[in-house]
């Protein structure tokens, strides 16, 4: 078979595929155009998050059986016109988890102190040492939205640290505590009012598109300090300027937007916002460990030995 890997990946990725048989051609950058001009020749497409696997794309993917993403979000890639032409979308969850949860501890640890003011404030040649008077996080309430891999992971670290964790998911139906001691609430207010920080692991999808927004601000503890790692556009931006200037939030640290790159830089501006450029996944670690997974789960479906973690199947069987 013939794979297209159209986004830098660890060279792991290419060698586990060519040691099953396959070919693998690594064309990084190809603009939307010579995307549709070459994918009619290729059986399989890997992907990161920069390739946008459009509809037209997929058209013209005359011969093409699986698209994989390297990592676990796929919005880039339009899941229902691959599943109409009976295409497999893949992707590899839990491969960046942890580097996703170390980013967001980071941030809780940084908000607190004002760690990024504090050190741009050092680095123009300014001692402001008690400007910079922050808060422990030991001891505090860090609120979930979200009870997936990077929020459980994440919620194992705070727990170590001597936070109190929450965690709302709208599959929750019922109060209790889990096996790693995260308490699960079924009201999402009871979350938001007691929370001191807020953490959002929501998949990106219609119903979480602006799901938290000027509604779940009003309703948050005075103060509160927020932090988005999972996909832009589930935090209304305009909102949480607002929240940040009326200072319902106190400060809030961003790696997703809900345009990347971003156009309009108010929110990224703000004096009380850290920002980073998407970079959740961004470790050596992380990108090994999706590399390899998505080669190895590609080279098995082609081999019959099954098909993991796919997004669509039941779409393309039923």
């Amino acid at each position: 078979m013939k794979v297209l890997i159209t986004d830098k990946t660890s060279p792991k990725c290419a060698e586990i595929l060519r040691h099953a048989g396959h070919e693998v051609d690594e064309r990084v950058g190809l603009s939307k155009e010579e995307l549709i001009r070459v994918i009619p020749d290729y059986h399989a497409l890997i992907v990161r998050s920069a390739t946008k696997v459009t509809a037209d794309v997929i058209e013209a993917a005359t011969h093409l059986k699986v698209i994989g993403r390297a990592g676990s979000g796929v919005d880039n890639i339009d899941v229902e016109a691959a599943t109409r032409k009976g295409i497999v979308v893949m992707n590899t969850p839990g491969g960046n988890t942890n580097a996703v949860a170390e980013l967001a501890l980071l941030f809780l640890l940084g908000l607190g102190r004002h760690f990024y003011q504090a050190v741009h404030s050092l680095k123009t040649e300014k001692w402001e040492k008690k400007k910079f008077s922050g808060s422990e996080i030991t001891g505090k309430t860090l609120g979930l939205l979200g009870y997936g891999r990077v929020s459980r992971t994440l919620a194992k670290k705070a727990l170590a640290l001597g936070m109190r964790v929450l965690c709302f998911d709208p599959k929750i139906k019922k109060n209790l505590i889990d096996e790693d001691g995260i308490e699960l609430v079924a009201d999402l207010d009871t979350v938001l009012s007691r929370s001191d920080y807020l953490s959002v692991h929501l998949t990106k999808k219609p119903e979480t598109v602006n799901f938290v927004n000027a509604q779940l601000f009003q309703k948050m503890k005075q103060g509160v300090f927020l932090v988005n790692c999972s996909r832009g556009g589930i935090v209304n931006e305009g909102d949480l300027l607002q929240a940040l200037n009326n200072g319902r939030v106190a400060a809030a640290a961003l790696d997703v937007y809900e345009s990347e790159p971003p156009s309009d830089f108010q929110l990224i501006q703000h004096p009380h916002v850290i920002c980073t450029p998407h970079i959740g996944a961004s470790t050596r670690e992380a990108q090994e460990n999706v590399a390899v997974q998505i080669a190895e789960q590609i080279a098995d479906m082609f081999a019959g030995k099954g098909v993991r973690n796919a997004v669509n199947l039941s779409g393309i069987n039923g």
